[in-house]
């Protein structure tokens, strides 16, 4: 549509001029350009965007710590509570005691042999508590024995020795079912037969406490009492 000048009213030779080309009355202000938006304004936007994406990183990272410990800790509750029954490992741990009840070997580790020349076809040793540690239940401590030819046998305390029950007794004379402070425990159980340089693993499993392992070799030649090396 064809725009006049309001002045003289002449036809606008363009319908967007914006002064009058006969009398020179401008016809309309100038298109002004929207303002530019300022550096210091892109910066505080910058910096309210860094401390959202901050803040929000660290809420996240807070809920991740919080749901992984809370998942070891019941984890952790899990495993401890659990038994595996007819295989070669029982794990029977206790939380703060396990560091507070350990036994101790007192002395050598003895094979004894009926028939030197067919082997070794008993295991004798004598054990003890740690100074301050509390008691210990035999009946619930487990003996697991191998050798590298053999698969783990788990022992567990009676009154006669065998190749799956161990007993245990005050100062080698009186079967106890518990070892006490100051007391030394002679172990004893029966094996197969041993032969010479035969390494036999060992590991004692009371029912609070930390595990003792260890391992032995027979000698090179068999006697009637071998203290094992």
């Amino acid at each position: 549509m064809a725009k006049f000048c309001p002045t003289c009213g002449k036809q606008l030779p363009v319908e967007n001029a914006e002064i009058c080309p006969k009398c020179g009355v401008r016809v309309q202000s100038p298109t002004k350009s929207p303002p530019k938006q300022s550096e210091g304004s892109k910066i505080g936007l910058y910096i309210i965007i860094a401390i959202v994406l901050f803040v929000g990183f660290i809420i996240v990272a807070a809920v991740f710590s919080y749901v992984v410990l809370g998942a070891g800790f019941f984890t952790t509750q899990k495993a401890q509570e659990t038994v595996y029954k007819g295989g070669a490992q029982e794990t029977v741990y206790k939380g703060v005691e396990q560091s507070a009840a350990n036994i101790q070997m007192v002395g050598g580790v003895y094979g004894l042999a009926s028939n030197p020349s067919a082997g070794i076809n008993e295991i004798r040793f004598t054990i003890g508590l740690a100074p301050g540690a509390p008691a210990i239940d035999l009946t619930k401590m487990k003996i697991v024995f191998s050798t590298p030819t053999t698969v783990p046998i788990i022992l567990t305390q009676g009154s006669i020795a065998s190749t799956s029950v161990f007993t245990s007794k005050r100062n080698g004379v009186t079967n106890v079912n518990s070892m006490n402070p100051n007391d030394q425990i002679e172990i004893s159980f029966k094996t197969s037969s041993l032969k010479p340089n035969t390494k036999l693993n060992l590991e004692l499993r009371p029912s609070v406490g930390a595990a003792l392992p260890f391992s032995k070799t027979t000698p090179a030649t068999i006697a009637a009492t071998n203290l094992l090396y």
